[in-house]
């Protein structure tokens, strides 16, 4: 009889570096199934289980971080303070210090451990000196947290909500583990009377849940690591090395890997959250099927595009000011945008890209009545997708170089004529990318009557889905972890 390894054991528990938490993992598995046969036993008890809820959250982002989980206490005891002091006092000028006092501490973090080296490169190269980086780890989800945070004390300060009385309650919503690293961005009104109710989880609740996982495991253990591993890092590592149809092909698998990626963690987070009894809004509503630029931040990370939408575009000022300074409103909301996502020029070029696209649409949506119809709205979705595809070579792109590379590859080095041998030399990989875009251009009823019938379907036949799901996923992934491309931001 072969002896348990508990030395193994114990270092499983242990935060490696090179194998974050994430919950596509075997471990998350084994560890998700103990965490929820306690949660069984204490989620009537409300303060009980908000602890219970709270431990094992810092616990999961311990094994995504290290001891950075500290940033998670601090930020909770912080914006739980201030929030109470922002409350309880009438002054407006002491109101707008406490609030000043947390976006320094919230700000302040998320600028330290993402910005020091991009500003610091700047100061050298215009001093024209050599920078060595400094050695600054990046907390993974720190964008989140700090935003997600950010919003209560905001919201209090403008008298939208109240505080609440109990820290075990606001602990709860900033660790809530499902959405924590990655996202969505959950609002404290819409999450924290949640929280003070007991969980309840029903028949359709726990199909909807079952269905989220597997359609979120398929997307980025499947589908998104699979065409990244076997083609688009590659066509990204050295863009010189192809020609301009296998680039371009690059490019679309890419679009096709991040929205795969992220809606598949979202959907995942969704879907553990619900199974817990907790509903988190959606992130992703098909963004690949928007007719505008306008209408793909409706439906692209919605709780990004409406936290920057909330709390800073309208702060500016929105479209209440003028043509003119709506179009510099939107432009600064997209830069911050880019530079939220990663501290390096191209992001603040891929921020731009959109922000410019957004102005030029107002513009002609201004002077022009575009009639709508069917063929407006394909060539819309066309050309909205193309755009969107060209500013994602400068979000993934390692560098300007590389930039470079791809688009004069594109356009100048095509070579249409190898296309036969490109399918035949990568079948797995467009077969699978043929079959991301065609469910990702499936209409919502469709989508919607496949999740009624995981739902009606009987317990033993929905963990039969999801055992499947995970059977295929364990042929398909790679030695190695993947981790979700937004546990960089």
């Amino acid at each position: 009889m072969q002896q348990i390894d508990f030395h193994k054991l114990f270092q499983e528990f242990v935060y490696n570096p090179k194998e974050p938490m994430i919950f596509s993992s075997g471990f998350f598995l084994f560890l998700f199934l103990g965490f929820i046969a306690v949660y069984s036993l204490v989620y009537r008890h409300n303060r009980l289980k908000n602890i219970y809820l709270t431990l094992f959250s810092v616990f999961f982002y311990y094994k995504s971080s290290g001891l950075y989980f500290i940033l998670l206490l601090i930020t909770a005891v912080v914006d739980y303070n201030l929030a109470r002091q922002i409350a309880r006092t009438e002054d407006k000028n002491r109101r707008t210090f406490f609030l000043i006092l947390s976006l320094c501490v919230n700000i302040g973090m998320l600028v330290y451990f993402k910005y020091t080296n991009f500003f610091l490169s700047i100061v050298y190269e215009v001093a024209n000196r050599p920078f060595d980086p400094l050695n600054i780890f990046l907390p993974v989800g720190i964008s989140f947290f700090t935003f997600q945070s950010l919003s209560y004390t905001i919201d209090i300060y403008r008298r939208h909500i109240e505080p609440v009385k109990d820290i075990s309650e606001f602990a709860f919503f900033v660790t809530f583990f499902p959405q924590m690293v990655a996202g969505p961005i959950v609002r404290a009104s819409v999450f924290l009377p949640q929280v003070r109710k007991t969980p309840f989880v029903s028949k359709a609740d726990f199909g909807k849940a079952v269905f989220l996982i597997c359609i979120g495991l398929f997307k980025k253990a499947i589908i998104s690591d699979y065409i990244s591993l076997n083609f688009v890092d590659r066509i990204f590592d050295n863009p010189g090395l192809y020609t301009g149809l296998e680039n371009l092909f690059g490019v679309y698998g890419y679009a096709l890997q991040i929205y795969c990626d992220f809606s598949g963690y979202t959907d995942m987070a969704i879907g553990i959250a619900l199974l817990m009894g907790y509903k988190l809004p959606a992130n992703f509503n098909s963004p690949y099927q928007s007719a505008s630029i306008t209408e793909f931040w409706r439906r692209w990370h919605i709780s990004l595009s409406s936290w920057l939408r909330d709390y800073l575009y309208i702060s500016l000022g929105g479209n209440r000011k003028g043509k003119v300074r709506t179009y510099i409103n939107l432009m600064i909301t997209m830069l911050l945008g880019g530079l939220w996502h990663g501290a390096a020029l191209r992001f603040v070029i891929w921020g731009a890209l959109h922000g410019i696209g957004l102005a030029f649409e107002k513009f002609i949506n201004s002077v022009v009545s575009i009639p709508k119809n069917k063929l407006t709205r394909v060539l819309g979705v066309i050309i909205t997708f193309h755009f969107v595809c060209f500013a994602w070579v400068y979000f993934r792109a390692d560098n300007m170089t590389v930039v470079k590379a791809m688009l004069t590859q594109i356009t100048t080095s095509f070579h249409a004529g190898i296309f036969y041998d490109f399918v035949k030399g990568y079948p797995y990989v467009l077969f699978l990318m043929l079959l991301g875009y065609v469910l990702h251009f499936i209409p919502a009823d469709t989508e919607l009557q496949v999740q009624q019938l995981v739902t009606k379907s009987p317990f033993a036949l929905k963990v039969v889905y999801l055992l499947v799901i995970v059977l295929v996923v364990i042929q398909i992934k790679s030695s190695e972890i993947q981790p979700f491309i937004y546990f960089r931001f």
